[in-house]
């Protein structure tokens, strides 16, 4: 029956196998598929704002980078799953969830086995970093951009310091 219809007029391939029940059930699978990967290389590069103690003027800022293998969680499904479900991530990830504007930006760890640092940026500056532990974890904060790391990874990072995704 090849692509002919058949009595009950749904459509069949070579195979007998109803063309609409094989597009039924790949729609419905529930498989996980990751945020899109950039073209690029992209990079977390941290700026420190530090002030040198001894004249009280801001010092050379220190460069530092962060994360070498960034996922941006740029749509809703991403956004809302984040790391949930993953057991772990290497020690140069980094979830980037950009925003249109800054405002008021929450994170829960419900589903996430580890902690992590999370940074609220805004315009590239850290308005808010903080430790979040597993499960339990819950974090509030103004940002434009959220960075989601390993625990540890942004460990000398404080609000002020500057942090960009970079190509």
């Amino acid at each position: 029956m090849d692509g002919s219809r058949s009595t009950t007029g749904r459509r069949h391939d070579e195979s007998g196998v109803q063309v609409a029940r094989v597009a039924s059930a790949i729609a419905r699978t529930d498989t996980f598929i990751p945020p899109a990967r950039p073209p690029r290389p992209v990079r977390v590069i941290h700026r420190s704002a530090a002030i040198d103690p001894e004249n009280e003027a801001p010092s050379a800022p220190r460069e530092h980078v962060l994360a070498t293998d960034v996922d941006v969680a740029d749509s809703f499904g991403s956004q809302a799953r984040g790391l949930m479900f993953r057991r772990s991530v290497p020690d140069d990830y980094a979830l980037v969830f950009p925003f249109e504007e800054a405002d008021s930006r929450s994170l829960h760890m419900l589903f996430v086995p580890f902690a992590i640092d999370a940074l609220w940026l805004v315009d590239g500056e850290v308005t808010k970093a903080k430790r979040l532990r597993p499960w339990v974890g819950l974090g509030w904060g103004t940002a434009d951009t959220i960075i989601e790391l390993p625990a540890g990874a942004a460990e000398d990072v404080e609000p002020g310091d500057i942090v960009e995704v970079v190509e």
